[in-house]
């Protein structure tokens, strides 16, 4: 059985991306996950996600960059109840970057799939496109009342009406780990020195984040692990998330 590394290398299209010298990279085990939304509380502060109020999400339009996903397995009265975090999944060949007419969503130099707000003209055209229906359009320009507005993360753009937006794996992290390893003489930045929001909130270290090029990063490892998988990777999208299955037990 392959990998899901395996597969990752069998599906990219060759020299696809290789300049890049990181391959941000986060898997999450489903086994120690409890639903627990502690990532979800952490991205929205993390990243200035606004409260969109009531009305707004009887009417489907809510922000949330993370969502947890509840799966009842088997027959009553042996049910289980599975979790899974789900999120932008940074595919190397996703479709929304091929979608957006004016190239608002694209890869970076670190192969993440990045969204350019003062490009973006919110077509939704790439929320369309996305498979994981993880993309969020702005219907307003929200605002944060009075003290509420002083806990804004002053490195996290803003958004307004108008704007898609979605998980960036807090790139604002990965800038300052880079610039850091520059400050030291570095050329790379170690494993586990990027944590972005979800990861570090996680109680149970469900959630791994690292660089896929290092073969002795811990993510690297968690992707050579044969419980690993891609989400709809039946779609060749090439996810750069990698999600470990369940262990099936009997008790």
């Amino acid at each position: 059985m392959s990998t899901a590394l395996e597969k990752f290398k069998k599906y990219r299209k060759p020299g696809y991306y290789d300049k890049f010298d990181y391959h941000w990279t986060m898997s999450i085990d489903l086994d120690r996950c409890t639903g627990c939304e502690a990532c979800v509380v952490a991205c929205q502060a993390e990243n200035n996600l606004p409260i969109v109020g009531e009305q707004q999400f009887a009417m489907r339009r809510e922000i949330k960059w993370i969502r947890i996903e509840r799966y009842w397995e088997g027959e009553y009265p042996d049910i289980k109840l599975q979790f899974i975090p789900m999120l932008c999944q940074h595919c190397d060949q996703a479709p929304c970057e091929i979608a957006c007419p004016v190239f608002a969503t694209y890869h970076n130099q670190d192969g993440l799939n990045t969204q350019v707000y003062n490009r973006c003209i919110g077509t939704r055209t790439c929320a369309v496109y996305c498979p994981y229906e993880v993309r969020f359009f702005n219907w307003f320009t929200y605002e944060w009342d009075e003290p509420l507005e002083q806990q804004l993360n002053p490195d996290v753009t803003v958004r307004e009406k108008g704007v898609m937006e979605k998980c960036t794996f807090c790139i604002q992290r990965i800038r300052q780990a880079k610039d850091t390893a520059k400050d030291d003489g570095r050329r790379r930045v170690r494993d586990g020195e990027v944590k972005p929001a979800c990861v570090q909130s996680c109680p149970t270290e469900a959630m791994v984040f690292g660089d896929l090029n290092d073969p002795d990063s811990q993510v690297s490892k968690m992707a050579r692990n044969p419980r690993g998988y891609h989400v709809l990777e039946e779609l060749n999208t090439t996810p750069s998330i990698v999600y470990l299955k369940r262990v099936q037990t009997d008790g």
